[in-house]
């Protein structure tokens, strides 16, 4: 496969040894982004094949960013170091990308055959939230805008030359994508429970941010 995993971590020294274990046989290459000072996650995850690069910058969509930079081959897939996003559907949005010739593939938790296990009632009603937010005001057909489990070309994602370096990098990618035309599809997906250690969202302030950031680019 011509595709790398991107993979934003920080303070995952409990699950990012697990989440490279059970991926460490699929054909992709691993790219994890650390910040500098995360010596914990760095020793954990030595003795794995896997390229480590350390932010410049400071963030969840900063991280991700800089791997996009990073990468150099034609698919890129954003995937948790948590353990929450299951690998199962790595060939199948891949397959789907290709076959379908789309430049992304959004996974979803929102469509048939679909769930989270790590879903709360606010995250729910938040998500749901967002996402109607999305498809009325940006004309987007999309059912889960806040899961960041993606696939698309390298050079789409190139073309959106993304800029938050928070969780509002989870709204830009799809706005943007509608905004240049690309063409996209969803893939029903199950979101795990996390494998270890503190979840890092805030739903108050992260759906405050992301609800400015939607605001500002209305207009």
């Amino acid at each position: 496969m011509d595709l790398t995993l991107i993979i934003p971590a920080k303070e995952e020294e409990f699950s990012l040894p697990l989440v490279l274990e059970e991926i460490k046989g699929f054909p992709a290459k691993k790219l994890i982004i650390l910040s500098k000072n995360d010596n914990l996650t760095f020793d954990a995850i030595k003795k794995f094949q896997a390229e480590v690069i350390y932010q410049t910058g400071v963030g969840y969509g900063n991280a991700i960013r800089e791997g996009i930079e990073k990468a150099q081959s034609k698919y890129i897939c954003i995937f948790y170091a948590d353990g929450s996003t299951d690998p199962k559907y790595l060939t199948q949005m891949y397959k789907k990308i290709e076959s379908e010739k789309k430049d992304l593939i959004f996974c979803s938790r929102y469509e048939k055959g679909a769930g989270s296990a790590d879903d709360s009632f606010i995250t729910r009603i938040g998500n749901f939230f967002f996402t109607s937010f999305g498809n009325i005001f940006f004309s987007l057909n999309i059912s889960d805008i806040l899961f960041t489990y993606i696939i698309g070309t390298k050079s789409s994602f190139d073309l959106m030359n993304l800029t938050s370096d928070n969780v509002c990098l989870c709204v830009e990618i799809p706005i943007k994508s509608k905004r240049l035309n690309l063409k996209y599809s969803t893939l029903p997906s199950f979101e795990r429970e996390r494998l270890g250690g503190k979840k890092k969202v805030n739903p108050f302030f992260d759906g405050l941010k992301i609800l400015t950031y939607m605001i500002k680019n209305l207009f």
